[in-house]
């Protein structure tokens, strides 16, 4: 199985990667050369505090904004090509849903523009939302949901497509800490069964943990990677593995990168 891994080539190569802002006084440097590699199929974390880049690496990788400096290879071609291919899902960290389109219309939008048949994109659409767990909220509108609620619709629309890759910017922040943790482990449902790729933006270090395959730590001002971390625990996952010893020891460690920065 090693050997196997060995030989799969990155779907997402980050090289060098460096992004500076202009501002009326002065320059920022949000990151600075930030080099990884993201295997197919592969959960991956951005971790780290507030300002440290997180966000701006995402978008880089969603080909949203153009780094200063450094490229971003998909799938062997540009992050423009995979963006044009409609290789990305991306749910961000504010919902971003149309309040005249009711709840189910907004979720089969892109099903919609990819000329899915109505009776398709309507079962795609009730499926999703009952796994997100809103079924019965699929004719309200989004003005009539908590936040919490708008944003699990998001991730539902973002996964109706089946994307290659699924972009996540801190998600599940605006969630109370009950609800965060069951729709961490509906997404990893989700997940087992398409295995895309998934790059997760968060600041919870046992959110990243719990989810990931690998932990990318990301050290502030400015964004560097400090520390890759192994998520050594098998899957599937299950809420029970928040309280084992190794756990435990994976939250310590990281937090020991971050001391180190």
């Amino acid at each position: 199985m090693e050997n196997t891994m060995a030989t799969i080539l990155p779907e997402i190569d980050i090289d060098r990667v460096t992004m500076k802002y202009r501002t009326d006084a002065s320059e920022v440097l949000a990151l600075q050369e930030v080099t990884m590699n993201i295997r197919q199929g592969e959960f991956v974390s951005l971790l780290g505090p507030s300002g440290c880049g997180k966000t701006t690496l995402l978008r880089i990788i969603a080909d949203l904004i153009q780094p200063t400096s450094g490229s971003v290879q998909v799938a062997g071609g540009t992050a423009r090509e995979a963006r044009l291919a409609q290789k990305y899902g991306i749910v961000f960290q504010n919902p971003v849903l149309y309040d005249w389109r009711k709840v189910r219309e907004n979720v089969t939008l892109p099903l919609e523009m990819m000329g899915v048949k109505k009776s398709e994109r309507r079962h795609r659409a009730m499926e999703l939302l009952s796994l997100v767990g809103l079924e019965h909220a699929a004719s309200r509108y989004p003005w009539q949901l908590s936040g919490g609620m708008q944003q699990r619709v998001a991730i539902a629309r973002a996964l109706a497509m089946e994307p290659e890759i699924l972009l996540m910017d801190e998600p599940f922040s605006a969630l109370d800490e009950f609800s965060r943790e069951r729709l961490n482990e509906e997404l990893l449902a989700i997940w087992s069964q398409v295995k895309n790729t998934v790059v997760f933006v968060t600041h919870s270090i046992p959110e990243a943990i719990f989810l990931s395959d690998r932990v990318f730590v990301l050290s502030p001002h400015p964004g560097r990677l400090s520390a890759v971390v192994d998520i050594s625990m098998p899957r599937p996952r299950t809420k029970e593995m928040r309280q084992s010893e190794t756990f435990f020891r994976l939250i310590a460690q990281i937090r020991g990168s971050f001391e180190g920065v």
